[in-house]
C-alpha cells in the first residue's frame, strides 16, 4: 500500500515439515495479520523440492507489480532451481475501491488484536523452531554426547512440541516460560 509502481519485493521462506516435497504459495491482498481476514487473489504450487529437514530448503518468493498494476509472483527453490509463478491482473477477482477502504478501516479497528496475534505466533514459532533445532543438533552430535544427554534433550524438545500442539491458545508468557525451560535443559548439553 502507498508504494509507487512499478515495484518489486521479495522474501525467503522455508518448509514446515521434514522431507516436504512442495509448498503452496497463496497470494492475498489486505492489511490484516491473518490470511482469513484478507482477500485471496490466487495460489500456486512449487513442487519437486528435494527431501531435506524442516527449515533447510530456501524458497525465494518475489512480487513484481508492473506499471499496468499486473502482479507477477514467482517462487524459486534455491537448491534445485525449480520455480513456478502466477500472474494476477487488475480485472479479475480484485477488490473494489470501497472494499479496500473498508479493509483499511477494519485493519485500524483490529490493529491491537492483530498485533497481539502476530506476537503470539512469533513466540510460538520461536519455541517450535528451537525445539526442532535441538532435535537436529542432537542428531548431528549424538556420537559426541552421552546417551543420557541425548535422551534428555530429545525428550525435552519433544515434550515442548507436544505441549504446543495441546495448547494452541496458550498465552505468550506460558510459551516463553516453556522456551526458557527448554533452553535451560538443552543449552548445557549442546555447548
Amino acid at each position: 500500500r502507498n508504494t509507487t509502481i512499478p515495484t518489486r519485493a521479495s522474501e525467503t521462506f522455508t518448509t514446515y515439515s521434514d522431507n516436504q516435497p512442495g509448498v503452496t504459495v497463496q497470494v492475498y491482498e489486505g492489511e490484516r495479520a491473518m490470511t482469513k481476514d484478507n482477500h485471496l487473489l490466487g495460489r500456486f504450487e512449487l513442487s519437486g523440492i528435494p527431501p531435506a529437514p524442516r527449515g533447510v530448503p530456501k524458497i525465494d518468493v518475489s512480487f513484481n507489480i508492473d506499471a499496468n498494476g499486473i502482479l507477477q509472483v514467482t517462487a524459486k527453490d534455491q537448491n534445485s532451481g525449480r520455480s513456478n509463478e502466477i500472474r494476477i491482473t487488475n480485472e479479475k477477482g480484485r477488490l473494489s475501491k470501497a472494499d479496500i477502504e473498508r479493509m483499511v478501516a477494519e485493519a485500524e479497528q483490529y490493529k491491537q488484536a492483530d498485533d497481539a496475534q502476530r506476537e503470539r505466533i512469533a513466540v510460538r514459532n520461536q519455541l517450535e523452531s528451537y525445539a526442532f533445532n535441538v532435535r537436529s543438533a542432537i542428531d548431528d552430535a549424538a556420537s559426541k554426547l552421552s546417551s543420557e544427554d541425548v535422551e534428555k534433550a530429545k525428550s525435552a524438545a519433544q515434550d515442548a512440541l507436544d505441549w504446543l500442539e495441546r495448547n494452541q491458545l496458550a498465552e505468550n508468557e506460558e510459551i516463553e516460560h516453556r522456551l526458557s525451560d527448554l533452553q535451560q535443559t538443552c543449552s548445557p548439553i549442546m555447548s
